[in-house]
């Protein structure tokens, strides 16, 4: 009679020490490209302020603009990288190549066509945003020329959601980088001018940003086509032409989570205009007080995206468990970090709003909503990592749904009241921000535990299988 002895489990605190390492591994270069893009806005910033305040403010207006394509950009190609990880964690590698190309087609494709948009739809949208006359001109050549751009944004979040979907996250930081340092000197010439070539202005930073999301893209693209990590995986099969199957699959799982980050962006856009009813020194406060929440928030952000990789790595090898640890370390960490943020606004607000100002009363109104933006650092890292933990199942049209309620039925509406009716004012509009924050993470993070719960499933039944190839293509995601 022989005795089997069954292997010991392993200990969940190893599992979870060993999932934060590899999540923190991911998210690190992550972050740095998340800090490093906000970087690349600051560049701009500053070069622009230095030609006076038509320049300065064209550009500014210009960008806010520009942040609405970008934004459905940047939501569609999200589809990239949980597609990715979930065929690497089902051991389906080289079918990422089917994806990359097909993803390759679609960026390529939206990028032209919100390009055009921009492009022949600068000078209307002057009229049909009241942007004030002295501005118009400046405003729309920004416009014009960076929406030369638009296809080499969509090429480069495709190559990065490849690159993230593999856990290789350091070209991100790295391509970030190189964005970042271009800028300099390509926006200072195009901008300023040299002997011999007179300065663009406006015009001169749109045409360099445009410059610089080509030498990104097309670094990254050389990158992924020759690196011997990606072998196998490369652009090569893009001859063999679109697969609408597939770009539908993306689109499928992309355009909820762009509608999603219009939503969240274009609540506290709208937060933004209501405040600038109350004057010129509120306004001055608010984006203040906005300008170090972005900030912050870019370490969430960058985490999210490591936690997307992480799920979807343990749904493509059908590990429940592991998909449940991954989320749910990943929203423990962005509440760590986010705690610490929150600590910094509330304990030092004076040192932060002496670095924007010197005024006494801009410094006081400052300090006021620095206190509201450290209170919704935890709910904002927290609604984003769960974001990011949901997409990594593949599950985005709730979120979509969860976005739109928390946001637009809660927050701003919220806002708005205590804002005017109550007499708030600024205040008043960053309570409504913090409640619809709030909403939206409790939301997420419940619909996450939901859907990784024991006995989730069709039927009762553990539908965890992972996508196979069919006829030599690779499969969409699959939905938890």
């Amino acid at each position: 009679m022989s005795l089997t002895i069954a292997p010991l489990p392993v200990p969940l605190r190893v599992l979870a020490v060993a999932e934060l390492r590899s999540l923190v591994t991911l998210a690190l270069p992550l972050v740095a490209g998340q800090v490093l893009l906000f970087g690349t806005g600051f560049i701009e910033t500053l070069l622009a302020g230095h030609l006076g305040p038509l320049v300065l403010g064209a550009v500014a207006v210009g960008n806010s603009v520009f942040m609405l394509p970008l934004m459905m950009l940047q939501g569609v190609m999200f589809a990239v990288p949980p597609t990715v990880s979930q065929l690497d964690g089902a051991g389906l590698r080289r079918e990422t190549g089917a994806v990359f190309c097909q993803a390759l087609w679609l960026a390529m494709l939206l990028g032209l066509f919100l390009g055009l948009v921009l492009h022949f739809g600068a000078w209307p949208l002057m009229g049909l945003l009241a942007v004030d006359p002295t501005l118009t001109a400046g405003v729309a050549a920004f416009l014009r020329a960076i929406a030369w751009g638009m296809p080499a944004l969509g090429l480069f979040m495709a190559c990065r959601g490849l690159s993230d979907g593999l856990s290789m996250t350091k070209p991100t930081m790295w391509f970030g980088l190189l964005m970042c340092v271009a800028l300099l000197p390509i926006g200072y010439t195009l901008m300023y001018g040299t002997p011999g070539f007179p300065g663009l202005g406006a015009w001169g930073s749109g045409l360099a940003m445009a410059a610089v999301e080509w030498i990104g893209a097309l670094g990254f693209l050389v990158l992924i086509t020759f690196g011997r990590r990606y072998r196998g995986i490369g652009p090569r099969r893009l001859l063999d032409g679109p697969d609408l199957r597939l770009i539908l699959r993306l689109l499928r799982l992309g355009v909820p989570m762009a509608v999603s980050v219009v939503l969240e962006v274009g609540m506290f856009s709208a937060a933004s205009i209501a405040i600038g009813h109350l004057g010129a020194a509120t306004v001055s406060a608010h984006q203040v007080a906005l300008n170090v929440g972005s900030l912050t928030f870019m370490v969430p952000l960058g985490l999210a995206g490591a936690i997307t990789v992480r799920v979807g790595n343990a749904v493509g090898r059908s590990d429940r468990a592991g998909a449940r640890l991954a989320g749910l370390i990943g929203m423990g960490l962005a509440l760590c970090t986010q705690s610490l943020c929150a600590a910094m606004m509330l304990l030092a607000p004076y040192t932060i709003a002496q670095i924007y100002t010197s005024e006494p009363s801009m410094i006081a109104a400052v300090v006021t909503l620095l206190g509201f933006a450290g209170l919704f650092q935890v709910s904002d890292g927290i609604q984003v990592a769960a974001g990011g933990a949901l997409r990594g199942m593949g599950d985005t049209r709730v979120p979509m749904l969860i976005t739109l309620v928390s946001y637009w039925a809660i927050g701003f509406p919220v806002g708005l009241t205590l804002a005017f009716p109550a007499g708030m004012a600024a205040p008043g509009m960053w309570i409504g921000l913090l409640s619809g924050l709030s909403v939206a993470a409790c939301l997420l993070t419940m619909r996450f535990l939901r859907r990784t719960r024991a006995g989730w499933g069709v039927k009762g039944k553990q539908e965890w299988a992972p996508p196979k190839p069919a006829r030599g293509r690779a499969p969409g995601p699959q939905s938890i």
